[in-house]
């Protein structure tokens, strides 16, 4: 039967549109079913939000699934009170959630049934403070742990709300703000810990949790986690999505475009396999021919995905390096990403010139510089090879070149 897979629409995708992930789904599946916490480690746009979701709905026969998404909160009694609202699709975990709040209730007119959530999120932020975050956050694992079916808690984004504790203020990573991650951290271990075959918890972000822990020597309160590795998709599988995706839009692919298509992304983030596709989807459209060659596949990755679409959703990739990186050190980083998508391969000795350059060996020590590339590496940027580092993602390294070249002079 030949299979069919409808385009993907926003963030993520599970059921009939997700796809790929098989092998994951049966190790991941295994680990829950062991009692692991896990730690999803993955560059951006490799679909961790989507196999959380996918995972959600197939083991909801068996466990209460919580997805909880910290991507807007900054501080510990944030992620409390959001804590308590996803359990409100659990009758009975939610009302034994709720009478921890009681008295940041208390002033809601008429039945909680008649309250928006946004509003009840507003009380129980209320209802929580520095002073007593740990309180309520203990007593809603304990709620969690004293469940009839055991609980799969899913936490996403935390290292965005783990990096924006370490920087609050403006004043970069402080002493103090290392402080108050590790309370949090070391909070959330101490549960993981006590409930341990209660409640299995999931780590996941669109930056990597270690890199970011490590930065502040924390790396140790995530050691009780489980790491595993979302690798791309291999050739096979992206072949087999956007012949599943061709399927069902009627496209034609002649002279193995498909294959062309994988080429030049070299690396299959699923998320570029299925951009990559709308692309050809729109072009066959409008101009009312569904057949695509390979010479078009060729075109259109110059001029859509290195274009201006491209821009749009490779831009993050830059803005994000903010995220990890002092703005003192930027210039150099961006040197570094430049340097390399120029020249293919970026050598210790280049390293070395654009530090001279860039920064200097005091103000960028070499330890600083091989942490600086561990975590170009860990988000998906570099690779390292015998002789050096090259781009892991051809897509990335064009859309680089494109945008910077113009005035960069090769370091020899």
């Amino acid at each position: 039967m030949t299979r069919k897979l409808r385009q993907a629409q926003g963030n993520w995708v599970d059921g009939d549109r997700f796809w790929g992930r098989e092998g994951d789904i049966r190790i991941l599946t295994q680990m829950i079913d062991d009692g692991a916490h896990i730690s999803l480690v993955a560059q951006r746009r490799m679909g961790k939000t989507s196999l959380m979701k996918e995972l959600a709905r197939l083991l909801s026969n068996r466990y209460v699934c919580l997805y909880l998404d910290l991507q807007k909160e900054s501080v510990p009694a944030d992620a409390i009170a959001e804590l308590a609202l996803v359990l409100k699709p659990h009758k009975s975990l939610w009302e034994k959630g709720l009478g921890l709040f009681a008295n940041a209730l208390k002033t809601v007119v008429g039945s909680l049934e008649e309250v928006s959530y946004a509003d009840i999120g507003i009380k129980l932020r209320a209802g929580l403070d520095s002073g007593n975050w740990i309180e309520k956050g203990d007593a809603l694992f304990r709620i969690l742990s004293k469940s009839e079916k055991p609980v799969l808690l899913m936490i996403d984004e935390l290292p965005l709300m783990v990096n924006r504790m370490l920087r609050e203020g403006g004043e970069g990573i402080t002493q103090e703000n290392i402080r108050q991650v590790d309370r949090f951290m070391s909070w959330l271990r101490k549960n993981s810990i006590e409930h341990q075959g209660k409640v299995r918890i999931m780590l996941s972000g669109s930056i990597g949790l270690e890199p970011v822990l490590h930065q502040a020597g924390l790396s140790a309160v995530i050691n009780n986690y489980q790491p595993y590795d979302l690798k791309p998709w291999n050739d096979e599988t992206a072949v087999g999505c956007l012949r599943a995706l061709a399927n069902h839009e009627e496209v034609i692919f002649e002279e193995n475009a498909e294959l062309a298509m994988v080429e030049k992304l070299g690396c299959c983030i699923p998320h570029h396999v299925q951009i990559f596709f709308a692309c050809v989807h729109k072009f066959c459209v409008y101009r009312d021919d569904m057949r695509l060659t390979v010479a078009e596949v060729n075109e259109l990755y110059e001029t859509e995905m290195l274009g201006l679409r491209g821009h749009a959703e490779l831009t993050h990739y830059e803005e994000r390096l903010s995220m990890y990186f002092e703005k003192d050190r930027l210039p150099l980083v961006k040197a570094i990403l430049t340097e390399t998508s120029v020249s293919g391969i970026l050598t210790a000795p280049v390293i070395l010139v654009l530090r001279e350059e860039y920064a200097s060996s005091e103000s960028c020590p070499d330890e600083a510089l091989a942490e600086m590339l561990r975590i170009l590496q860990h988000d998906g940027y570099l690779r390292k090879k015998c002789d050096g580092y090259v781009y892991e993602s051809n897509l990335l390294r064009d859309w680089w070149k494109k945008a910077h070249e113009e005035f960069y002079t090769r370091r020899k």
